[in-house]
């Protein structure tokens, strides 16, 4: 999740050196949703509904010309040239959904799902048969094999501190005996919350959402098995080498 809204805000231009100059509130600069590019004054930069019933204006007179997901690369790209960062579909994003997520993830990789894994491997050592896709198995680490780590004591961490055993909030003694992925005891699941260790973030904003969602910081969330027509996925993967340009 921060590493899709640093890439939806693209500060790259409106920074100098490492002081930001101004901020944003959308994908685009400016705070509003047409261009300020004279060459296209006026114009749509997202694809949204922009009131209620209003998902591309009139006949003859259309806003941001699209009733539905539309092609990539109808609207303007951000500064870091990725089209869509804001409007025409919402995308999930790998992180468990938890309402206090900014005020206790971490300062460097904020991460919420870790679940740890080995590869599974025969009585030998060596990488036992694949599946039947050709890809290596894997399985959750052991208690034993994690005892030794100082990072985590055991594979499934999505409830680490906002669901497990150490958050605990009430008094009765078999709280601890629950499944790892049970966080029903914390958020009141299926009664007062939506709110699970499948509960997935998703951003970004749609053809049918308004405005507001179009801003990097606005989330929401979704049962991961559950689908909708206004969300997507984007592929991505961390960068090789050094952060820097032109350095291996």
């Amino acid at each position: 999740e921060a590493e899709w809204e640093y890439a939806a805000l693209g500060l790259i231009e409106n920074s100098e050196y490492e002081r930001i100059s101004q901020r944003k509130k959308y994908p685009w600069n400016g705070n509003y949703v047409r261009t300020t590019d004279k060459k296209y004054y006026g114009t749509f930069v997202a694809n949204f509904k922009r009131g209620r019933g209003d998902y591309m204006g009139v006949a003859g007179a259309l806003n941001d010309g699209s009733d539905i997901p539309t092609e990539v690369g109808s609207y303007f790209p951000n500064d870091f040239g990725l089209f869509n960062m804001g409007g025409n579909v919402c995308e999930w994003v790998m992180d468990v959904y938890r309402p206090n997520t900014f005020d206790d993830w971490d300062d460097l990789g904020a991460f919420r799902g870790n679940i740890f894994q080995t590869q599974v491997r025969d009585q030998n050592g060596f990488v036992d048969v694949k599946d039947s896709l050709g890809r290596i198995r894997y399985r959750d680490v052991t208690v034993e094999e994690s005892e030794n780590r100082k990072n985590y004591r055991k594979s499934n961490n999505i409830d680490y501190l906002d669901g497990d055993f150490a958050s605990e909030t009430r008094t009765d003694n078999n709280w601890n005996s629950q499944s790892p992925s049970d966080t029903t005891r914390m958020y009141n699941y299926g009664k007062t919350s939506l709110i699970n260790n499948q509960a997935r973030v998703y951003k970004g904003g749609s053809w049918k959402d308004g405005a507001y969602y179009l801003s990097p910081s606005v989330r929401r969330f979704l049962d991961e098995n559950e689908a909708t027509d206004y969300i997507g996925f984007r592929c991505a993967m961390d960068r090789v080498g050094s952060p820097m340009k032109g350095r291996k």
